[in-house]
């Protein structure tokens, strides 16, 4: 058996200055809390990703983020979807999708009359950041706070990933302050522990400060909007008191307990207070929760810490486990590094109630909205990986917008339901000349669901197969009147938009991923009708025998079946074709690999992104090509890069971490360790050799 205490622990967090980019967060899937090097969010000018974007470099916000904390500005023109449509010519006659929407808007340019809806419905509802709780350090009790983490020494901070505690440890003033921070595993709650002198003598005290909405593109709060909301205080004793807020529409309550006498005061911002005590010690709880809230339960910190420590016990003992320490390749450390640090990310963020956003819960991307073509990438590995029920709760949510995915199909003239790209928790979907028109994301959902059908024990895999019956066949029910019958072969028609997104939609047809994926969601769907004790759809089978095949130039396999046929920058996505889907009687390996060697060898490395590297190891594996995946899964290139907090850049400020990459890194280890069913091969996405030892236990092969 693998050691995995050993495994993970040798790749704690441990940071000694403060980093604008460096971030770490505690959650549990739901609700996160991030943290600069105090272990609080004290230096939040610091961290405020819209002054860096704005100056070139490279920040992550410190928020207190949730899957249930959204807002909406108001609407006094009451804008709907129909307001941001254009008109399309199709073979089914005049169809409108919601396209109108002009980027730079987002980030306060000028809005042209025709996308003044589009970027209200774009921007509406954005993911709320909950409130601020840090520290209030001061060189006297009656002076200004410090805004400038540099007047700190000797920073130590440590997240023990084992544990899911942090540690940060520091000195100001001459005098040491140590912060121990942990979230509820199953509540949205946040728990410290502070200890310092200076708390005694008022040069430290918490402060917890509430911000309003922001509909930016990657801000988290508007520090600026003090008369939109409003702030209560409420139910005050020396040792609890209760915040309500209101912003709009939304409501919400943060009730905070603390260990011993402590004094709450209001300052001059109407949004900010600070509790003080007299003690050399302080435990707080901060718990939020939705509506009036209520009581946020009565916890303590050692409660709840005890709490925290169980759990992430249970989640590294369960599930898949890889120990690479016996390897001699260079590279063996830091990939392990990666795969720990991914499964920790991916748990705090991408495994809630909802589907996550590419920033997760630490800090805004598109308005903190889901982008659904990303759901595989953040989730798929959780069965491969042998946690299904971190990936199950995700899922469900498509069950609670699939009357909203109907009424889409239906306005676009095709049966069943269709899968949005950007969306909020309403399932309304995001305007964009992109998104309205992208369609790999539509078989997500039934990849998704065998994955974890085959992570389920088999006792509960026909409780599984009815309760998700409906989805399966009303996505499967789009995808089947979707294509386009010529002559008795079917092609995926325009208006598209396919995966490498920067083809003409009105133009793009028979994209080769896309293709291939259509054939296999098929027959997804058609293996659950089997489960269910049903025939195989007749015309199902028809539209799966009679696609088109994928278009090829002197051997390899072009991006799409229409001119230009192939750019090459962006996602290398054709190469999904084979790898991230199984084989498929329309993709031919030979000409597969001769692709895989054509995009290696010229592509514009920095245009792709983080998942795009798993992608070609994935590919490679299938392939047969050990000796490539490995080389492409560790591509050195900009947008492969882990930081030490285990997050990878994609586009400076304006995506200063990218969940997709790790969670992409994970499927694609498990592929190259678990391989898939008839592989006949242990570990085939590793060299033989001998450069590498692939210690391996409790993964669910791929299909």
């Amino acid at each position: 058996m693998i050691d995995r205490e050993s495994v993970v622990r040798r790749h704690t967090v441990e940071l000694t200055r403060p980093d604008p980019s460096h971030v770490l967060t505690v959650g549990n899937g739901d609700f996160a809390y991030t943290a600069d090097i105090t272990g609080m969010q004290t230096f939040t000018a610091y961290h405020d990703q819209a002054t860096a974007w704005s100056e070139g470099r490279l920040a992550v916000n410190t928020a207190t983020m949730s899957t249930w904390g959204w807002h909406a500005m108001p609407n006094p023109e009451g804008f709907v979807l129909a307001d941001a449509m254009s008109t399309y010519d199709t073979p089914r006659g005049p169809v409108q999708y919601p396209d109108k929407f002009d980027m730079t808007a987002t980030f306060g340019g000028q809005v042209a009359d025709e996308y003044r809806a589009g970027t209200w419905l774009h921007g509406n509802p954005h993911r709320l950041d909950l409130g601020r709780i840090g520290l209030l350090l001061r060189p006297s009790p009656d002076a200004a706070p410090e805004a400038d983490p540099g007047v700190l020494t000797n920073p130590r901070q440590r997240l023990d990933l084992w544990t899911g505690v942090l540690t940060s440890v520091f000195e100001y003033a001459g005098h040491e302050v140590r912060v121990t921070t942990v979230a509820d595993p199953h509540h949205s709650r946040v728990a410290f522990r502070i200890e310092s002198d200076l708390l005694a003598d008022g040069r430290a005290a918490v402060a917890i400060r509430f911000p309003y909405a922001s509909d930016g593109f990657f801000q988290t709060s508007d520090w600026t909007a003090p008369d939109h909301h409003r702030t209560s205080l409420d139910r005050v004793d020396e040792r609890t008191c209760v915040f309500d807020r209101v912003l709009d529409d939304t409501s919400y309550s943060l009730r905070l307990g603390w260990s011993t006498r402590g004094q709450v005061e209001v300052t001059d911002d109407p949004h900010e207070y600070v509790l003080s005590t007299p003690a050399g010690t302080l435990e707080l709880v901060a718990g939020f929760s939705p509506g009036d809230g209520g009581e946020a339960g009565r916890d303590g910190f050692d409660s709840i810490r005890a709490a925290a420590q169980a759990w992430w016990h249970a989640f590294w003992t369960s599930g898949a486990a890889i120990d690479l320490s016996g390897s001699t390749d260079p590279r063996a450390h830091e990939l392990e590094r990666r795969v720990v640090l991914s499964q920790y990310l991916t748990a705090v963020n991408c495994s809630g109630m909802t589907p996550p956003q590419e920033t997760g819960l630490v800090t805004n991307s598109w308005h903190g909205k889901f982008h659904l073509e990303m759901h595989f990438w953040h989730a798929a590995h959780f069965a491969a990986w042998g946690r299904p029920e971190l990936l199950e709760p995700s899922l469900e949510w498509y069950l609670s917008i699939l009357d909203t995915a109907r009424d889409t199909a239906r306005r676009q003239q095709y049966d069943g339901a269709r899968w949005p790209k950007q969306v909020g928790p309403d399932g309304r979907e995001s305007p964009s000349d992109i998104g309205s028109l992208l369609v790999w994301q539509q078989p997500h959902p039934l990849y998704l669901l065998e994955l974890l059908y085959r992570g389920r024990a088999d006792e509960s895999r026909k409780e599984l197969v009815e309760r998700f019956a409906e989805l399966v066949e009303e996505t499967a029910r789009f995808m089947a009147s979707f294509v386009e019958d010529r002559d008795g072969t079917y092609h995926l028609p325009a208006p598209l938009v396919p995966a490498q997104e920067f083809y003409d939609a009105r133009s793009t047809e028979d994209p080769t991923f896309e293709l291939a994926y259509w054939w296999w969601g098929l027959e997804i769907a058609q293996r659950w009708r089997e489960r269910l004790g049903l025939p195989r759809h007749t015309q199902w089978r028809r539209v799966q025998d009679g696609l088109a095949p994928p278009r090829r130039d002197r051997g390899v396999y072009a991006a799409i079946g229409t001119e230009p046929y192939l750019r090459r920058d962006d996602h290398p996505s054709l190469l999904c074709a084979l790898g991230v889907v199984p084989r498929t009687p329309l993709i031919d390996p030979e000409a597969m690999e001769a692709t895989l060697l054509d995009v290696r060898d010229d592509w514009d490395w920095n245009s792709a992104w983080g998942w795009d590297f798993p992608v070609m190891a994935m590919t490679a594996t299938r392939l047969g090509r050990p000796d490539l995946a490995i080389d492409m899964l560790l591509t050195d290139t900009p947008k492969n890069q882990y930081a030490p907090t285990g997050h990878t850049p994609q586009i400076g400020s304006l995506l200063p971490i990218y969940l997709p990459a790790g969670g992409a890194l994970l499927a694609a280890v498990s592929l190259m360790v678990a391989g898939w069913d008839g592989a006949g091969d242990d570990v085939p996405g590793f060299p033989k050799d001998g450069s590498w030892t692939i210690r391996h236990e409790g993964f669910t092969p791929w299909p």
